[in-house]
């Protein structure tokens, strides 16, 4: 699968487990994301998604790597749609 291809399916599971906050900004916790069965299937290094959208300004997260366990309630936040 392609990079693209790999963000579009992390925004829409985003979309579907996120909520929103006071600031109308979509989020999600990392464990939540980890821990989705559905999540689980469809990516196979889920952290280097969200690493390559992360460097495409897509979404944003305290730290550079995240663990499951250790970063469970990092929140994910979904800049743009």
């Amino acid at each position: 699968m392609n990079v693209e291809h790999e963000i579009s399916l992390l925004v829409e599971e985003m979309q579907r487990l996120g909520t929103r906050g006071p600031d109308g900004k979509l989020s999600v916790k990392f464990g939540v994301l980890f821990q989705d069965d559905k999540c689980a299937n469809l990516f196979e290094a889920l952290v280097g998604t969200l690493k390559a959208a992360k460097r495409r300004k897509i979404v944003t997260y305290q730290g550079e790597l995240l663990l499951q366990g250790v970063h469970d309630d990092v929140e994910i936040v979904l800049l743009q749609n």
